[in-house]
């Protein structure tokens, strides 16, 4: 059905600036999905054929999938960062859940001030902080273990002030009524709190899971052995001083980034409200 001027008046643009408008955005989209297409055709081809530039569908086959696993211990890199991410995400987004319900629903002295300090702890710069850290790391003797990968990051002041803002816009009337019904601060987080948040509880750990997933400087400082080495550090082998493994690197880089791939997929749509819900987006 055509729309007519009345509609596309309502609609705010002209056909032309419509045309112009999906012609922006698809070549927006293509430049966006490009190098995730050059990165999975590199790595179907074997190194001699990428480097004479010669991308013949004859030539392409899974060998650089199954040589990633012979090189290096990928599959114990992919274990890593799989247990590290996973950790992670549900220790950050519990922990910042709780002092975002404190922050937001809760009434003690000081509560603004001490908000403030926790938030000012966003202006430092991480490499800042990476030798500090690293010193604590060691004196506990957590150097090289799954502690060090973990614990520094279960606390994000971002993804407390993220949750507060939002848990803010829910109505207080709802935690006077649970309190009246004798429930405690506790059970109204759980059973009022975290019930209506489901859509910015999930964007939050998506991004968690995307930046922990992510995280190169921090896995290459805290550990020293293959066995406890991450997918982001596991790459980093095949880039040599003289040399790249382009076919190697780019087949590792496709397994790496399916996990985040398949996340975004199943909680696209929460995703989408998360966004839209928490003000990331911009509104």
């Amino acid at each position: 059905m055509l729309e007519t001027p009345r509609q596309r008046s309502r609609l705010g643009m002209s056909r032309p600036a419509q045309v112009a408008l999906h012609a922006a955005l698809i070549a927006g989209s293509a430049i966006m999905v490009a190098p995730f297409v050059v990165m999975l055709v590199v790595s179907l081809v074997p190194t001699e054929a990428f480097m004479a530039r010669r991308f013949q569908l004859a030539e392409m086959s899974l060998d650089n999938y199954l040589q990633v696993f012979k090189a290096v211990p990928f599959g114990r890199y992919y274990l890593n960062s799989i247990l590290v991410a996973v950790s992670v995400t549900t220790g950050q987004v519990l922990i910042s859940s709780l002092a975002a319900f404190a922050f937001a629903r809760l009434r003690f002295k000081g509560r603004e001030t001490l908000f403030l300090l926790y938030l000012a702890t966003l202006m430092i710069p991480f490499p800042v902080t990476l030798i500090p850290n690293f010193l604590i790391i060691n004196r506990l003797g957590w150097y090289n273990t799954y502690p060090a990968l973990v614990v520094p990051g279960l606390f994000s002041a971002f993804s407390t002030f993220l949750l507060r803002q939002y848990y803010r816009t829910i109505p207080a009337e709802l935690d006077e009524a649970a309190r009246m019904d004798g429930a405690s601060s506790l059970r109204i987080w759980w059973q009022i709190i975290v019930p209506l948040s489901g859509p910015v509880l999930a964007t939050l750990a998506i991004f968690v899971f995307q930046n922990t997933w992510n995280e190169f400087l921090w896995p290459l400082v805290v550990t020293t052995s293959e066995e406890m080495r991450t997918i982001p550090v596991g790459l980093s082998y095949f880039v040599g001083q003289y040399s790249t493994a382009w076919g190697l690197l780019m087949a590792g880089s496709v397994i790496a980034v399916l996990p985040i791939l398949a996340i975004y997929v199943v909680a696209q749509k929460w995703f989408v409200q998360g966004i839209a819900l928490s003000g990331l987006g911009g509104r």
